[in-house]
């Protein structure tokens, strides 16, 4: 198994080359029929890259393996080190259906980093590259998994999306946005078909814009 210390390698390579200032960035919510979507850019101490993690974030991992009650405990263990600065970018429903949610999730992104101060240098990005990303970046597939500073990320972005989404369920029982936090689920598609659509719904996806066609409103 790796040690702990393996998941700082993409950093220590960026740190080796002067590129102090580096950000994991990393997003949640691209698959939603309703709701934001939400990126995080997370710059960790650079001195964690040789000492590790410290011991209220050694759970820190991919958001989609953990459970909500341990990611919303890792989300107030990165609240509480004040040495790690972030940036979390919405872009809500209405904008997605604008722009689409690759634009939207890139925007987001940008949103995130923007945040940074001092501004990152770098940035590690979950997944694909990101044509439109505001800084030189290294794109990492599984990067969730890969690198702690794209895992902080991760969580950042999950705990935010998930909270907006309860919220909302406050708004709109109907549709229990609390339970399944807008995706596709097959109670959350009898809601639709029952209800319609509400505003955080993103219209421009398939199975929203088929309860549109049928003329249902809500």
């Amino acid at each position: 198994m790796d040690s702990d210390l393996d998941r700082f390698n993409f950093e220590r390579e960026h740190h080796t080359r002067a590129l102090i200032r580096l950000a994991g960035v990393d997003e949640a919510g691209r698959g939603p029929l309703a709701g934001p979507v939400v990126a995080a850019a997370a710059v960790l101490p650079a001195e964690w890259v040789e000492t590790g993690l410290p011991e209220s974030l050694q759970r820190l991992n991919d958001s989609k393996k953990l459970t909500e009650k341990i990611r919303e405990q890792l989300f107030a263990a990165l609240h509480a080190e004040p040495e790690i600065h972030f940036g979390i970018g919405v872009i809500e429903a209405i904008v997605i259906d604008e722009i689409n949610i690759l634009q939207a999730t890139h925007r987001a992104m940008n949103t995130a980093l923007a945040q940074l101060s001092p501004p990152a240098a770098h940035a590690l990005v979950d997944g694909l590259r990101v044509p439109t990303l505001a800084i030189p970046q290294t794109a990492i597939v599984k990067g969730d998994q890969k690198s702690f500073s794209i895992a902080a990320a991760s969580i950042l972005a999950k705990v935010t999306r998930d909270r907006i989404m309860r919220e909302h369920d406050i708004r709109w029982p109907e549709y229990a946005f609390a339970k399944h936090k807008g995706y596709g689920t097959a109670a959350h598609l009898a809601a639709l078909s029952a209800h319609g659509a509400c505003s955080i719904h993103r219209r421009s996806f398939a199975p929203v814009f088929a309860v549109q066609q049928k003329g249902a409103r809500h």
